[in-house]
């Protein structure tokens, strides 16, 4: 490459357009994984053996599992930095308007983005203490997922802080689903009451599913 010429990354990133593009590309990713995740965090329901036997699955293959935990980070890093500078951008000027259609999809979502991933990204990192680590977890037994998360969701805390943060994904995916399918060029006239339902379904399906497991700890239905 040429002495001050710029490449392809780099001016990708450089851009407004390629900032959002790169967001919509990892939260992308994000989704996936959060959606595939509350799958397997549903399985709590049927009891300790599955939940741990699940667990167990996962670390069967530690190249494959640090793959993923890269990849993840990677994302992670990606999104919350640029994010940040749209942000931020956004604030000294005004925003760049996408030539597709752009309904409101929700006022309070949209404004509220850059404060609700805050708010997650301040949660991954107390999630993988307490459940992962198990520094901040009261009871932290190394394998046994059931019991961990029993121990977590036995105090006031653990279950304000899971379901504060589970609002705070609902509201930032209402908005930030919508957003990705717009700056990837779907959203169009035609198509943007099918990408709004999908986004505000998901949404609560998420936030609900995810709340349902302090919820269930904190009224007996999960127990020891």
């Amino acid at each position: 490459m040429r002495p001050g010429r710029v490449s392809r990354a780099g001016a990708l990133w450089r851009s407004v357009i390629g900032k959002k593009a790169l967001m919509a590309v990892t939260g992308a990713i994000l989704f996936l994984y959060v959606f595939f995740h509350l799958l397997g965090n549903l399985q709590i329901f049927t009891g300790p053996e599955q939940i741990n036997r699940y667990a167990a699955l996962l670390r069967v293959s530690p190249q494959l599992l640090w793959t993923a935990r890269v990849i993840l980070l990677v994302a992670v890093c990606v999104h919350a930095v640029a994010g940040a500078q749209l942000f931020l951008l956004a604030r000294e000027a005004r925003p760049v308007a996408y030539q597709d259609f752009r309904p409101i999809v929700s006022s309070t979502a949209s404004r509220t983005m850059i404060w609700s991933g805050l708010l997650i990204l301040a949660f991954v990192v107390y999630h993988v203490l307490d459940l992962t680590v198990g520094v901040v977890n009261p009871s932290f037994q190394e394998g046994d997922v059931y019991h961990n998360v029993l121990a977590t969701f036995g105090r006031a805390v653990g279950v304000i802080a899971y379901v504060v943060a589970m609002v705070a994904l609902g509201f930032h995916l209402w908005h930030g689903l919508w957003s990705m399918f717009q700056s990837l060029g779907f959203a169009n006239r035609r198509a943007a009451p099918t990408i709004q339902r999908f986004a505000v379904t998901m949404a609560v399906i998420l936030t609900l599913g995810f709340s349902a497991i302090p919820m269930a700890v904190l009224v007996g239905i999960l127990r020891p």
